[in-house]
């Protein structure tokens, strides 16, 4: 397993990069979390993000810091919005365990300002050839 690729699984933050439907990138610092082969990521559920991935799967991760200054490769992979209940337990399951008291910070503002029922969560992927690099 390559340094960089460590690094992403260990990242505190990922840029993640979603496409308009005019193809243009655009880039997001977020939390992820490693498990089972997948990125574990949440979001708004009205985030442009969101929107972009409801037309195109296509994505990109990268290590960045939380502003969004890379420091690590782009990665190219494919997201999906989960909506199985089993799906959203095991990727808050995977954020909570590695992001530990500030996810739940995080939990307790989203509960407390009535977001937490409108967040969506992602599965992001590497295609199989950045995969095959790990």
């Amino acid at each position: 397993m390559d340094a960089n690729n460590v690094d992403l699984e260990k990242a505190k933050y990922v840029s993640l990069v979603t496409f308009r439907k005019s193809g243009a990138a655009v880039a997001t610092p977020v939390w992820a979390a490693f498990q089972d082969g997948g990125y574990y990521v949440f979001s708004a559920g009205n985030a442009g993000k969101v929107k972009r991935l409801k037309n195109s799967s296509q994505a990109r991760l990268a290590v960045c810091g939380a502003r969004g200054e890379l420091k690590g490769p782009w990665y190219d992979a494919r997201a999906e919005i989960l909506d199985a209940p089993e799906d959203i337990e095991r990727a808050l399951g995977a954020l909570r365990h590695k992001y530990g008291f500030s996810m739940w910070v995080a939990d307790v503002l989203s509960r407390i300002s009535g977001r937490m029922n409108r967040r969506v969560y992602l599965r992001v992927q590497l295609n199989s050839l950045d995969s095959d690099r790990l």
